[in-house]
């Protein structure tokens, strides 16, 4: 959240990106689309980055949208929702195994149909945060550009498709007792949880933990909510802005040429990841049937998205946000912890080289 340098060319290049970001979303909002406010920028952020129009986003700006979504998630954990939440652990061990087999799927479609080197096909299908992946296969010998480009695709996929189909269905607020009933205390109750969450996510930062931003007030308003300290809700209109600047940075990721780069993956990823989505729902329909928890939060929980916009589709469309909310941030540290171990260990056994391609033989770009 606290930056290095922000230059005068790459600030320009955010208000542009935050023009049209919330342009956008004012009109989504008019046309009552799901998360106008998420998808709108988005959208109009990937639309004008693809055709070369000077638009970013800023890592300072990106960490403040976390730290948004974060400490609004984390207000939802009350005690009761806690104890709730530990009786259901073994069911979150399963939707953990199903999102292993979903990212192995992944990784073996890309490297069967996308030709993409071992290293590279497993981090860019593991369901994981994005930049964690990318990390995690550089250090492994993956294409980082590959990686990233295939999670940018299946995220935004994953948060397009998923609330327009629960719009078209009708389904909306299966949770109403996990709603948030607290109104907003300026002083001192916005105050603290400002400086209490951001400490959280120094700490985090400081540890090099996965995603601080995120995860750190997280954890910290859980803290607070399950011990019943209720300082404040967090305000509807700061909430809007943080889903604003998650969307500028997720479609600020699509720079131009993106989708010339790599057709073949990039079919491969759109192809696999709808089937992922519909597959993932009548999971969540088998775990429904076994757990009694509604369909649509089971849905999201098992989605093959990220934490912050499953969460937050979570939150908005009132379906279940700790549980959604467990389920990935459980699959995201589990990946973070073991993701590279497990990779090397499934490389010795299969054969596959470790360590970083070199340039001749390098992995391949997805291209025919």
């Amino acid at each position: 959240m606290f930056p290095a340098t922000v230059t005068v060319a790459a600030l320009r290049r955010f208000l542009l990106a935050l023009l049209i970001g919330l342009s956008a979303g004012a009109l989504c909002a008019w046309l009552h689309t799901p998360l106008p406010w998420l998808i709108g920028p988005l959208f109009a952020c990937a639309i004008a980055s693809a055709h070369g129009l000077p638009v970013g986003s800023l890592l300072p700006a990106r960490n403040a949208g976390h730290w948004v979504i974060g400490t609004a998630l984390g207000l939802f954990f009350t005690a009761d929702v806690v104890g709730r939440l530990v009786s259901h652990l073994g069911l979150v061990m399963v939707g953990q195994a199903w999102a292993l087999a979903v990212g192995l799927t992944l990784a073996w479609a890309l490297r069967r149909f996308a030709r993409l080197d071992p290293a590279t096909a497993f981090f860019a299908g593991a369901i994981g945060g994005a930049s964690e992946m990318a990390i995690q296969g550089e250090r492994n010998g993956a294409r980082v550009d590959l990686i990233a480009a295939a999670h940018s695709l299946r995220i935004l996929l994953v948060v397009s498709v998923t609330p327009f189909v629960f719009q078209w269905l009708g389904v909306r607020g299966s949770d109403p007792s996990q709603r948030v009933t607290l109104a907003v205390q300026w002083w001192p109750g916005f105050a603290l949880l400002l400086v209490l969450t951001v400490a959280g996510g120094l700490a985090l930062r400081a540890l090099r933990a996965p995603s601080p931003w995120l995860i750190g007030p997280l954890l910290v308003a859980v803290g607070l909510s399950a011990c019943g300290v209720a300082l404040t809700a967090m305000p509807a209109w700061i909430v809007s802005l943080g889903q604003v600047v998650i969307g500028i940075s997720l479609g600020t990721r699509f720079a131009p040429g993106f989708f010339e780069r790599a057709p073949r993956m990039l079919a491969v990823v759109g192809v696999t990841t709808l089937i992922a989505i519909a597959a993932s729902a009548g999971v969540a329909w088998l775990m429904s049937l076994a757990s009694g928890i509604p369909w649509a939060t089971l849905t999201l929980a098992t989605s093959p998205g990220g934490i912050a916009e499953m969460a937050l589709t979570a939150k908005l469309l009132e379906l279940g946000v700790p549980m959604v909310t467990l389920f990935h941030l459980t699959r995201v540290l589990m990946l973070v912890l073991f993701g590279g171990m497990f990779y090397r260990g499934l490389a010795g056994r299969l054969g596959w080289p470790l360590g970083r391609p070199d340039a001749a033989g390098g992995p391949s770009t997805g291209r025919p």
